[in-house]
Parts: C-alpha cells; structure tokens; sequence
C-alpha cells in the first residue's frame, strides 16, 4: 500500500513537472513569435467596402456625386449619423526565418491628420516565416461630428477627396499588433502608420 502510494506521488510529480514544461516551451514560443512581430513589416495593400452613410464612394468618379447620393448624405447629416465603413487589408511581411504570432490589433483613424476614431481587431494570425500575410482590418466609425458645422458641402468634398483605390490624403490609419503571452497582452511599443508601399516601407509614430 505504501508502495503505491509513492508511485502515485512520482506519477503525480511527473506529470507536474512535464505540464510545467510544456508551459515554459509555450511561452518561450510566444515571445519568439513576439520578438518576430517586431520585425515584421507593415503596409496597405487596399481599400474595399467603402461606404459613407450609405454611399459607395468607388462609384463616385472624378468627384461627380450623384443627386441620389447627395440626397443619402444630406439625410444622414439630418438624423445626426454619418456612418464611415471600411476594410483595410494590412500586408504583414515576415521577414524572419520564424513564424510570427499576431493577437490583436489596434487601431486609430486619423482625419486631416487628427486623430479621430480608434478600435481593436482582436483576430489572430500567424505570420508565415518569409512570407506576406494579408490581415483584413475592419474599420468603423461615425462622421457627424466633423461635418456637423458646415454641412453638406464640407461632407461632399470629403467624399470626393477618396481616389479609386479606397484611399485619401485627408484619411491616415495607424496600427498597433500585439500578442498574447498566457494571460498578458504584450503591445508593441509604438504606433505604425500604414501606407502603400513605394519601397521605403513604413514609418513609427
């Protein structure tokens, strides 16, 4: 009987020392994946799906609004909702030998270069090692408070301002990744902006 006893207690400390083990392989991981987030690059392949109060703006063309729109965004401006929906797909460049590992991912919209919304995707990812992975960013907010003032002229231009790749000099979008490590969540350090790429990649902020 005392015999097994002390067997259960070598089971039992074996099994203790293996699952605790296991959680240090498993965080040593997550910070390998997290060391490698840093090194990753970050930059806008494209803009889809957007809409302003209703209004699809890639078929607006060369800033002619049609009447029907006009109509859409003057009702929104009256009822004090001027919806803004947007899918930003983020390259994430690995340039690594390693996998990256992605948790979440903050963002903030800036408007004429303010900050004027901010969300979280908390999606994960995994950033296959030399390889580029499209992350699909949602991105929604409400205008009124930026059009309110001057109305429906101010807001007419702003749509126009957008070209036909989703994108406009008045809209700049910076992302924070982070991972989760057990119960943390680790950020990186700064702000990225994100901007199409011309070969001379991203910029902190």
């Amino acid at each position: 009987m005392k015999k097994r006893i002390i067997n259960c207690f070598l089971v039992a400390a074996t099994c203790i020392t293996l699952s605790a083990c296991s959680l240090l392989q498993t965080t040593a991981n997550q910070l390998a994946g997290l060391a490698n987030l840093a090194n990753c690059e970050y930059s806008l392949k494209n803009v889809s799906g957007l809409t302003i109060a209703g209004v699809n703006v890639k078929s607006i063309t060369n800033g002619n609004i049609s009447a029907a729109d006009v109509l859409k965004l003057t009702s929104a401006l009256v009822s004090k909702q001027v919806p803004m929906a947007m899918n930003v797909n983020i390259d994430v460049k690995n340039p690594t030998e390693n996998n990256a590992m992605l948790s979440t991912m903050d963002w903030i919209l800036d408007i004429d270069g303010k900050q004027f919304a901010d969300g979280r995707n908390n999606n994960s990812y995994t950033i296959t090692k030399n390889a580029t992975t499209t992350v699909p960013l949602g991105v929604n907010t409400d205008l009124y408070s930026m059009f309110s003032k001057d109305g429906i002229s101010s807001l007419k231009n702003f749509v126009s301002s957008f070209k036909n790749d989703g994108t406009s000099s008045k809209v700049g979008l910076r992302i924070k990744p982070s991972l989760n490590v057990g119960s943390y969540v680790v950020p990186m350090p700064n702000y990225i902006k994100v901007e199409k790429k011309t070969g001379t990649g991203t910029s902190n902020s």
